[in-house]
């Protein structure tokens, strides 16, 4: 149960969510189902804070003495990243955000495609169903790779 734990805690920590805990959940041979549906939840439980409450503290903290050239800097970035974003894929923007989220590269994931559907004032409920499907995505992805199903397709080659 100890191990689970940490499955769901890892897959909460920014940057590495569940594209670390899972393959701590296969390097230590736990049982697939249970770690992956416990990394899930652990992935996407912080997405509905995130949403509602980075924002607020990006515009809060852009006037604090020590954290607010960080916090402008991130506002900034993030708002002209998202109009980029938005003039690129139009009505795919969902789209765009499910592949971010679901892709599992580095910089990318629950925690940043939440807070960048946050910064371009996308829906909230369309936000957190498309993350969360990023999220299983990303979790079938990793679950593969940590299997190795990727070195036994380029061993046919």
């Amino acid at each position: 149960m100890k191990k689970y734990l940490i499955v769901f805690l890892i897959s909460m920590v920014p940057l590495i969510e569940l594209r670390g805990a899972i393959p701590y959940a296969v390097g230590f041979d736990l049982s697939t189902v249970p770690s992956y549906i416990v990394a899930v939840i652990g992935n996407i439980l912080p997405v509905p804070f995130i949403f509602l409450f980075a924002r607020r503290f990006l515009v809060w903290g852009s006037e604090k003495r020590f954290i607010g050239g960080f916090c402008r800097f991130c506002l900034r970035k993030g708002e002209k990243a998202g109009r980029k974003l938005q003039e690129k894929t139009g009505a795919g923007l969902y789209v765009a955000l499910l592949l971010f989220v679901g892709i599992p590269l580095p910089g990318t994931g629950a925690w940043s495609g939440t807070l960048a559907a946050s910064l371009l004032d996308m829906d909230f409920k369309k936000s957190v169903i498309t993350v969360t499907a990023g999220v299983i995505l990303a979790g079938i992805i990793m679950l593969a790779a940590s299997f190795g199903v990727f070195g036994a397709v380029s061993f046919f080659k």
